[in-house]
């Protein structure tokens, strides 16, 4: 299974060449407009940031996916601030990929009972709008994921400029644990395990 980073929440899952596009924006400061290929699309709720279908060509194919969602809220206050948010759990090959959308608060023990063990967390540590630093690193240790992949954050120029920036989350593991890649993307290998930074690449 490939993982791939597009900037911002916006994720590509890939197996047996099939290709599911999570979250894709419309415009998010220091990231480049969207011009994507996928044979799905899936938004973990309706705001600008995350529900671009439009930046996706989207062709038809049998998809080796097993998907099931598990409903959350953007906010803390059971989405009285910024309203409801979908967790998507996309399994193929034996592996298990989880996107958070926009999290807003810390899982339940019935969220937390369909989350834990996952193979890939993708993860939002920016606050503001979703946990923060401290909250994301709480859901890690609650769902104990082999890979940790952090989105939705701030870092140099890009992203929004009342968002925490990457360091905060990344401070709070150990150095050995972080490993920063060349690329936006990676295959999920039996190896790979803890904090996964892919680089942005326009």
């Amino acid at each position: 299974m490939k993982i791939t980073w597009y900037g911002h929440a916006c994720f590509g899952v890939e197996s047996e060449g099939y290709r599911i596009v999570l979250d894709p924006y419309e415009k998010v400061r220091g990231y480049e407009p969207l011009h994507l290929t996928a044979n799905e699309v899936l938004c973990s709720h309706d705001h600008f940031d995350h529900n671009c279908r439009a930046a996706v060509k989207v062709t038809g194919a049998k998809s080796p996916f097993r998907i099931s969602a598990v409903a959350a809220f953007h906010d803390d206050q059971e989405g009285a601030l910024r309203g409801k948010n979908t967790v998507h759990i996309m399994g193929a090959e034996g592996l298990t990929v989880v996107h958070l959308g926009d999290l807003g608060h810390q899982l339940n023990r019935q969220q937390t009972a369909l989350l834990r063990g996952c193979d890939v967390l993708l993860i939002p540590v920016g606050g503001t709008y979703t946990v923060d630093p401290i909250g994301a690193k709480a859901v890690v240790d609650a769902l104990h994921p082999r890979i940790v992949v952090p989105m939705h954050y701030r870092r140099g120029n890009i992203g929004f400029e009342n968002i925490a920036p990457l360091e905060e989350f990344l401070a709070l593991f150990p150095a050995e644990q972080v490993h920063e890649l060349a690329g936006n993307s990676f295959d999920v290998t039996p190896a790979l395990s803890g904090v996964v930074v892919p680089r942005y690449q326009a």
